[in-house]
């Protein structure tokens, strides 16, 4: 394809910034149209793209080349459904969907339809990540740990829908779980959960959760969420066969609140770009929405087999 992508934004939330700058950015894209159904969120862009507050227009008029979806997570199924169904391409911020029987028929879809599907794992972009995935390469790995803490009230960018179970799918496992899962399985491949302990708070909503995982290799996982952590902290290690251990911090070097998503967001644009136009064949981050969606679920199940380690005092 010559000349820059059009691109389409459904969803003018909290992440939506990352993807527009990062699109502003590179020059293969070029900002088409934006969607949300709230008029105010789409006032500020008034002479810079169609603008639409339903994403079946915005598919009709503007003719993206390619889609963003960045809408809560309880909508990505059926925006995500059309979009593909209408031949569009599209990246959708994680979870790929509510449930895996909802990303397996988006999956199911993008192949029957032969279009790309992307989910934004932002995180396995991060360069202090890649860096170790880098260092990690080739050398047998005995035990992977993630860390995931944050307090959700700071990151809700005025989108009170995480707080919903209903439309977030859960909470800190529901959400978070897919980013850290995505890092375990980017340093262990294929893994299986064997155990999650969760707390809730009274309204149902995980706010704290520890899931395990293994590795066919003989290698362990454990991750580690938090959304009542007084401040922010994600990092990963890896301990290696021979004693070593490698440490990242996804947050060092990116001073300012939330300010590694704008390198991490950029990454999955070019590689999302490459998707669409066929010119590189797809590299690693550009699946495995399913893969996370169902280490969610089996973490769910297991935490339900063990009621009093899953459940938290009412007023947590």
């Amino acid at each position: 394809m010559t000349g820059p992508l059009r691109l389409g934004v459904i969803g003018l939330g909290a992440i939506s910034p990352y993807y527009l700058a990062a699109a502003e950015q590179l020059p293969g894209w070029e900002l088409s149209a934006v969607c949300d159904t709230r008029e105010r969120a789409l006032e500020q862009y008034r002479g810079r793209a169609a603008r639409f507050r339903d994403h079946r227009t915005l598919l009709a008029r503007a003719r993206p080349d390619a889609l963003v979806v960045a809408v809560p997570n309880h909508a990505h199924l059926p925006v995500c459904r059309e979009a593909l169904g209408a031949g569009v391409p599209v990246c959708v911020e994680k979870p790929l969907a509510l449930t895996a029987a909802e990303g397996s028929l988006l999956e199911e879809l993008a192949r029957r339809c032969g279009v790309p599907l992307m989910t934004a794992f932002h995180r396995r972009y991060n360069a202090a990540v890649s860096a170790l995935a880098h260092r990690a390469a080739g050398r047998r790995i005995v035990a992977v740990r993630v860390r995931y803490l944050e307090r959700i009230e700071e990151h809700l960018g005025g989108e009170d829908w995480y707080l919903d179970p209903a439309r977030c799918g859960g909470g800190c496992v529901a959400d978070n779980g897919p980013n850290a899962v995505d890092l375990v399985r980017l340093l262990l491949g294929d893994v299986t959960v064997t155990g999650c302990e969760i707390h809730r708070d009274g309204s149902g909503l995980d706010r704290q959760a520890v899931i395990r995982l293994d590795s066919p290799t003989g290698a362990t996982a454990s991750v580690e969420l938090d959304w009542s952590y007084q401040g922010e902290l994600k990092d990963v290690e890896v301990e290696l066969a021979d004693g070593e251990v490698l440490h990242a911090d996804m947050l060092a070097g990116h001073p300012g609140f939330k300010a590694s998503l704008w390198h991490e967001y950029e990454a999955i644009l070019t590689e999302f770009a490459s998707l669409v136009d066929r010119s590189a064949p797809a590299g690693p981050g550009a699946h495995g929405g399913l893969a996370a969606l169902e280490s969610v679920e089996a973490a769910y199940r297991c935490a339900l087999r063990a009621p009093d380690a899953a459940t938290a005092e009412a007023d947590r």
